[in-house]
C-alpha cells in the first residue's frame, strides 16, 4: 500500500478547519502532519487539538515533503496563498468561497493548472444522498417544466443568548476578512445547488441583505435569478435562525420538496427514497492527486459559484438588479 499523502492545514480561522484536519487524519490515504496559521495562538490550538506540529513558517512549510494543504484561512487571503502554494507544486483543497473575485477564482485556477496542482473546492452538498435523488427527478421531467426553485439554508450562530456572543466567531463579520456575511458564507451552499438545478446562466441578480445582530454584514439573505427561460431562483441564507434545510422545486406538472428534518424527499404526495451520499469533496481530491485526473465539475462550479456570490454582493450593495456575467 502506498504511504500516505502529507497534508498540513493553513489557517484555523474558519469554523470547519477542525472538520477538514479531521478527516486528513482519518482518511486511510491521507495523515495530517502539521498546522501553519499568522496567529500563533489560534494555530498552536489547532495544532494541538490534532496532535501535530504548528508552524509559523509557511517557506519552510512548503519546502517540505508534503503533498497537500487544506486551507481555511480568511477569505481575503485566499488568492494570494493558493498561488503560493500551487507554485510550491502542492495540492490545494481549500474551503469555499474560492476568491473574492472571479479575476482572482482564475488566477489560482491557472495556478494550479500550471504547476500540475490537483485542486478542489468544498462544496459537499452536490455529493448528498438528496441531491443525487433531485436531479434524478428532474432529469426525469416529472416536474414537467420548471418554474421556480428555492433553496434555503441557516444556521443561528450570530443570535447571542444570556448575555453571551453567538457561536460564530465575530471574525465572520470582519468585512475585509470575510468579505461577505451569510451569503458569502453559507449561503454558498444554497447557490450552488441553485445553480445545479436551474443552471448558472442567470440574467439577473438581485438581493436583499439585513443584519439581525447589527455585526456588520448581513445575517439574513435573500437573493432573486431571473432567467432567459422565464424560471425564477430564489437562495436563502442566515445566520439568525435555525435549520431545517429546505428545497422546494416548482413545475407546470408537478412539485417536488425536500426537508433536512427527517430526511424527507417528496414529489407531490409521493415520498422519495433518498439514497446515500456518495464520495465527499476531500476524497474526491484524494483521488484527483492519487489518479492523476482534474477536478474539471468542482473547479467550474466553484468559478460560478464565486461569480453569483460576487454579483449578489453587488447587487445588496447597491440596492439594483445586476447583470450575470
Amino acid at each position: 500500500m502506498p504511504n500516505p499523502l502529507k497534508i498540513a492545514t493553513l489557517g484555523f480561522w474558519h469554523v470547519h478547519a477542525g472538520d477538514y484536519s479531521r478527516q486528513a487524519q482519518e482518511h486511510p490515504g491521507t495523515e495530517l502532519v502539521a498546522v501553519w496559521d499568522t496567529d500563533e495562538e489560534r494555530g498552536k490550538a489547532g495544532a494541538e487539538a490534532f496532535g501535530v506540529a504548528y508552524t509559523s513558517d509557511l517557506d519552510a512549510l512548503l519546502a517540505s515533503d508534503i503533498d497537500g494543504v487544506v486551507i481555511t484561512t480568511a477569505t481575503d487571503e485566499h488568492r494570494d496563498l493558493m498561488v503560493k502554494v500551487a507554485q510550491a507544486g502542492k495540492h490545494i483543497f481549500t474551503e469555499k468561497v474560492l476568491a473574492p473575485t472571479v479575476a482572482e477564482a482564475e488566477e489560482i485556477i491557472a495556478a494550479a493548472d500550471d504547476n500540475g496542482v490537483k485542486l478542489t473546492v468544498s462544496l459537499p452538498r452536490l455529493a448528498h444522498g438528496y441531491t443525487n435523488a433531485i436531479r434524478e427527478v428532474l432529469d426525469s421531467g416529472r416536474l414537467g417544466k420548471v418554474s421556480y426553485a428555492r433553496v434555503r439554508l441557516s444556521h443561528d450562530g450570530a443570535i447571542g443568548r444570556d448575555g453571551k456572543d453567538g457561536w460564530l466567531p465575530l471574525r465572520f463579520f470582519e468585512p475585509k476578512a470575510a468579505i461577505g456575511g451569510a451569503l458569502t458564507d453559507l449561503g454558498c451552499h444554497p447557490v450552488y445547488l441553485t445553480q445545479l438545478f436551474l443552471g448558472a446562466a442567470a440574467e439577473t441578480v438581485s438581493a436583499t441583505y439585513r443584519s439581525l445582530a447589527g455585526l456588520g454584514l448581513e445575517d439574513n439573505a435573500v437573493v432573486v435569478l431571473g432567467y432567459a427561460n422565464q424560471t425564477i431562483g430564489v437562495i436563502e441564507a442566515g445566520f439568525a435562525s435555525p435549520n431545517p434545510f429546505t428545497i422546494e422545486i416548482f413545475g407546470t406538472e408537478n412539485t417536488l420538496t425536500y426537508t433536512e428534518a427527517g430526511n424527507l424527499l417528496k414529489v407531490g404526495e409521493e415520498e422519495i427514497p433518498v439514497p446515500e451520499h456518495s464520495l465527499d469533496p476531500f476524497g474526491q481530491w484524494v483521488d484527483h492527486i492519487t489518479g492523476d485526473t482534474r477536478a474539471d465539475d468542482n473547479i467550474a462550479r466553484a468559478l460560478e459559484l464565486t461569480r453569483l456570490v460576487v454579483a449578489a454582493n453587488e447587487a445588496a450593495a447597491t440596492n439594483t438588479v445586476v447583470a450575470y456575467t
